[in-house]
């Protein structure tokens, strides 16, 4: 199986924003993605319809031909954490539920799903994002807003990945603000302190990150290291 496990330094940072562009360079080079957002809370209701804005996104950057239900099946109104909200509803959802709602389908290309929140947050009843991401045993990529305060925010959560006993893809650097401090160069710093690779996505007025190519070729290269490191264990 390859994919990858998107997850943030926190909320807000850009996981979505980047997971699209991710599934529209890997359908450019002919790369069969299945989107996963098993749970999405700060659904927009119409109608009697709860819509999962993240979710609709990357399923329509995937041109996944599936059904919306199929890439988030779990969806709430407050925008507050997925557990939380879905209390609320007066759902009990656990890890395995979404860890079956990713696994659906994965075999048929490249399984990419993007988590709640940070990668600690509260995500099921009996686990948080770290918990889904080691029942899928995917490589991570970490996503964290360029901006002051990332590097302190960024080593905690590889830290964090690697306790875990998870694959650390990359990490991605997403300027969320126009405004950036000069003389602050983030990027650099972490790749002083860090063993993976660390990509930097500036801020792009029209809402449409350029990743590079280089950020792709890790990705793909990632979960084939993954898939034969399973094979070969096994």
């Amino acid at each position: 199986m390859q994919g990858v496990f998107i997850t943030g330094t926190g909320t807000d940072v850009g996981k979505t924003f980047i997971g699209v562009a991710i599934a529209k360079a890997l359908q450019q080079r002919n790369i069969s993605v299945i989107p996963r957002k098993p749970i999405e809370s700060g659904c927009l209701k119409q109608g009697d319809q709860l819509i999962p804005q993240d979710a609709s996104a990357l399923k329509q950057a995937a041109q996944y031909p599936g059904s919306l239900h199929e890439v988030c099946p779990y969806r709430f109104e407050p925008p507050i954490s997925p557990v939380r909200a879905a209390h609320l509803a007066n759902k009990i959802l656990t890890t395995e539920q979404l860890v079956n709602i990713c696994l659906q389908g994965s075999e048929q290309g490249f399984l990419l799903v993007e988590g709640a929140g940070g990668f600690y947050t509260p995500l099921a009843e009996n686990g948080l994002n770290a918990d889904l991401a080691v029942a899928l045993q995917l490589p991570v990529l970490l996503v964290a807003d360029d901006r002051l305060g990332a590097l302190s925010q960024v080593l905690l959560n590889t830290e964090a990945i690697h306790i875990r006993g998870l694959h650390l893809a990359g990490v991605i650097l997403n300027a969320v603000e126009q405004q950036q401090n000069d003389h602050m160069d983030n990027t650099a710093d972490l790749r002083e302190r860090l063993d993976c690779p660390v990509f930097s996505n500036p801020y792009h007025k029209q809402g449409a990150a350029e990743l590079p190519d280089a950020l792709i070729d890790t990705l793909i290269s990632s979960s084939a290291a993954k898939e034969a490191h399973i094979r070969v264990v096994g």
